[in-house]
């Protein structure tokens, strides 16, 4: 039985970073996107979603299971990321979707 404690692990401090530079990384085009960043801003969203992009497969490198959650340490007690499988459409491949529950 896996201990509810396994998020503590410190060999997920490096998915950990990743994660939370993802989910910073996001808030902030979401912010630009909706114009709530502010005339002073200088990042451009396309350079961002190629960041955002590459944190993904960062993160999914990472990764040590598909299609499970795993533990991680947000800060805030457990939270979880995972890459699930999604199947293929007439129009895309499949492939793997980040999730972040934080």
């Amino acid at each position: 039985m896996a201990s509810n404690l396994d998020y503590l692990d410190p060999a997920l401090i490096p998915l950990e970073e990743k994660v939370n530079t993802y989910l910073e990384t996001e808030k902030t085009l979401r912010r630009l996107t909706q114009g709530l960043a502010g005339s002073a801003s200088t990042q451009n969203p396309e350079q961002l979603g190629q960041r955002l992009a590459q944190l993904e497969q960062e993160i999914m490198a990472l990764l040590p299971t598909r299609d499970e959650w795993v533990k991680v340490n947000l800060g805030y007690g457990p939270s979880r990321v995972g890459a699930w499988l999604v199947p293929a459409t007439a129009s895309a491949p499949e492939r793997y979707e980040l999730r972040v529950v934080h």
